[in-house]
């Protein structure tokens, strides 16, 4: 997107509401378009390369589980289903992410990665509760585990998970979606550590209620590492100013700008799990700035704060007080 579109827009929304009265509006967008997504493309590769592995796994480790008696081994292969299940979510909403926008979807469809980073949350934690309640079943009904076929298995869940981990380890800080399939396979590679200690502790000592402790102390950690990824979504989908953006600083950075007096209507939110937007009135006696100003402010915005699509308003005198008793931002 070059600084020329931006400044193309900036003309559009002067156009628009230049009605020669004293409240002229200048606005200007940081991106005119939203289809632009910072995760490379070779993310969707590696969607289709962790699916395929988990799949593969799961049907290999619940075989395994059912032969050798495993309810930590079922547990994990569960858990794997349900990562395959996530990733194909993820996978679809970062490719509808990527599409442009259209004249009913204006935004394009970035919203989806916030649904899919919410229902992969919201799947591990249903999951995790499942398998819960099947280990605490275990101990009231021990039955024998072949503790060597666990540990054979669940070594080849380490290195399967821990590569999926890895193949989504560059996107997790940009992307809440990319961080929900690290979690998912980082939890898993967990979960076959665990699943690996458990079976050397039952062939060593023969102590079958091994296997469940292992599965419930897992699923601990699960619901604590699954914990932020499950409140960042929600909050995502109800707008809520994201978490790393003090509002309080862009108020004061933006009153701070050349020529602007205060700032009304001020509103933060997330339009994907990468995308930041921005609103707000900017009141500037002085008159409209121009659009290279305008231009200037949203780039500053970007640089300083992440927010890469910008909207900014300028008017020439203060609102009302009925106005601003009306405002939420």
């Amino acid at each position: 997107m070059t600084q020329a579109h931006d400044h193309d827009h900036a003309s559009e929304g002067l156009g628009d509401h230049d009605h020669g009265d004293d409240h002229r509006h200048g606005h200007d967008h940081g991106h005119g378009h939203f289809g632009h997504v910072h995760a490379p493309a070779s993310f969707g590769r590696r969607f289709a390369l962790g699916v395929s592995l988990n799949i593969a796994f799961v049907v290999i480790e619940a075989v395994f589980g059912i032969l050798g008696n495993s309810i930590a081994l079922l547990a994990d292969a569960g858990h794997n289903l349900s990562d395959a299940l996530g990733l194909g979510v993820a996978w679809t909403a970062f490719a509808l992410s990527r599409r442009e926008p259209t004249s009913r979807f204006t935004y394009g469809l970035g919203g989806t990665s916030i649904l899919a980073a919410l229902f992969n949350g919201v799947l591990l934690l249903v999951v995790t509760g499942g398998l819960t309640w099947e280990a605490i079943t275990r101990f009231f009904e021990p039955q024998p585990v072949s503790g060597k076929t666990v540990m054979a298995v669940a070594a080849c869940g380490i290195l399967l998970n821990g590569f999926c981990a890895w193949l989504f380890a560059s996107g997790r800080k940009s992307d809440l979606n990319m961080r929900g399939a690290f979690l998912h396979m980082a939890a898993d590679a967990l979960v076959s550590l665990g699943v690996v200690i458990g079976g050397l502790a039952i062939v060593l000592t023969g102590r079958q209620w091994i296997d469940p402790l292992v599965s419930l102390v897992i699923n601990g950690v699960i619901v604590w590492g699954t914990w932020s990824l499950l409140t960042g979504s929600l909050a995502m989908s109800l707008s809520a100013v994201p978490s790393n953006i003090d509002l309080a600083k862009v108020r004061a950075f933006l009153c701070g700008l050349p020529g602007v007096a205060s700032v009304h209507d001020l509103h933060v939110w997330s339009l994907s799990t990468t995308e930041t937007a921005l609103t707000c009135h900017v009141v500037m006696p002085g008159g409209h700035p121009g659009d290279e100003a305008l231009a200037f402010f949203a780039k500053e915005l970007e640089a300083h704060f992440g927010i890469s699509h910008a909207t900014l308003q300028t008017e020439l005198e203060e609102p009302s007080g009925e106005h601003l008793a009306g405002c939420h931002g």
